[in-house]
């Protein structure tokens, strides 16, 4: 099979480069760490106003949103470029990739200017209320409740795991309006001010960098969110949270399995030219066949997103993404883990060069990162909830 794109495809990707040569920032602007999803440092705000507007934001939006309108296959080349970028073009991922396509899809005009533009302009952040202590991916059964009082809701419950809470200024969360309904059909979405009395947010340490946390658990207290601030229609939640998820999942295999080939390339790097003191494992059948049969699996990742998106740009469904981000989550875990097991009591130590993400250091064990890797399986969905998803939706197979 070969791939290559058309002429217009391939000058669009070359302008994108030299846009982006001439105006990403340096490592001397970068100097204030990002501490969460929801942390936009000044010079992530310019960064992300810059792309906005050079119409580079979302480019297959209409140039008023951010865009130019670009085609899927121009849209395919910008995420390949994309992703090859030691800097992400948001450091608010939720709100640029999730909340703002939502509220684009399913707001009414005014709530598209107050919130969806100033959101992509990186003059607001978000956080996402989904996930509760009962009702993490089975969002069906979330407790957290809004009950309309004249022009106002109150809510109260309590959300966790919810990413940048303590940094964002809005939350897109999902509330039960109705508890008498079928749990699916009782649900609503409330845009809520973050620093609305009654909210209070309790940062979740992590093992891997207890300093900066970006899990967080949000505990609602008779919050009051104007009427006005409802998304979509009353109790018709469950159909935005299919498209919330949707959004999330849509580009996330093609920047998995552009990461995985960085780090394939810094372990290859690492395994011929080690530094002083660690062993050339290289020089390892064992160590040889874990980084060919990586690579493998990391083209075929890439090879299937690739094929699904090429029948979603004739018009057609794409079963394969169902199965990308279990395939990239998981082969991301195992090649942490292998590549641990490989260097032994060298692992722990030796750095490794990531991009720069949450508060972290540019400079990570492979121990460290196998540890990361596990919030891969997790968010956007589990790997169990992915193989259940495969096994009905596109295996066909029948419910136990």
């Amino acid at each position: 099979m070969r791939l290559h794109y058309d002429d217009d495809t391939e000058a669009f990707r070359s302008e994108l480069r030299s846009w982006t040569a001439a105006n990403l920032p340096s490592e001397d602007e970068r100097t204030e760490p990002v501490l969460s999803s929801a942390h936009m440092p000044d010079w992530a705000r310019r960064w992300q106003r810059r792309l906005f507007d050079a119409g580079w934001l979302v480019p297959g939006w209409p140039p008023e949103l951010g865009g130019r309108n670009a085609t899927p296959m121009q849209q395919m080349v910008y995420f390949e470029e994309l992703a090859r970028l030691e800097v992400p073009r948001t450091c608010n991922p939720q709100g640029l990739s999730i909340i703002t396509p939502s509220i684009v899809d399913w707001g009414t005009p005014d709530q598209r200017e107050r919130f969806a533009l100033p959101t992509l302009r990186a003059e607001i952040t978000w956080c996402l209320g989904m996930s509760e202590p009962d009702a993490g991916s089975d969002l069906a059964g979330l407790r957290t409740r809004a009950d309309l009082h004249g022009d106002r809701f109150v809510v109260n419950g309590q959300k966790v795991w919810t990413s940048g809470a303590h940094h964002a200024d809005w939350c897109f969360c999902f509330v039960r309006t109705d508890t008498s309904a079928p749990k699916h059909q009782g649900i609503s979405v409330l845009l809520i001010d973050m620093r609305s009395p009654g909210i209070r947010t309790r940062p979740l340490p992590e093992l891997t960098d207890p300093e900066h946390a970006d899990f967080n658990e949000v505990f609602f207290h008779d919050v009051e969110v104007p009427a006005e601030n409802l998304i979509g229609e009353l109790n018709h939640g469950w159909a935005i949270a299919g498209g919330s998820l949707a959004h999330e999942r849509g580009m996330l295999w093609l920047n998995e399995a552009v990461g995985i080939e960085r780090l394939l390339d810094r372990l290859v790097a690492m395994a011929t030219d080690p530094p002083a003191g660690v062993r050339r494992l290289a020089d390892g059948a064992r160590a040889r066949d874990m980084i060919a049969g990586a690579y493998i699996r990391s083209q075929a990742l890439k090879l299937l997103g690739y094929r699904g998106f090429a029948k979603i740009a004739r018009g057609g469904q794409a079963p394969e993404h169902s199965s990308l981000k279990l395939l990239g989550s998981e082969l991301r875990r195992q090649l942490a883990r292998e590549a641990t097991a490989a260097l032994g009591s060298e692992g722990a130590d030796l750095g490794l060069h990531l991009a720069p993400s949450f508060g972290r250091r540019d400079d990570e064990a492979w121990a460290l990162h196998y540890l990361q890797s596990f919030a891969g399986t997790i968010a956007g969905g589990t790997s169990e909830i992915q193989r259940n998803i495969i096994a009905e939706r596109v295996l066909g197979l029948p419910r136990r």
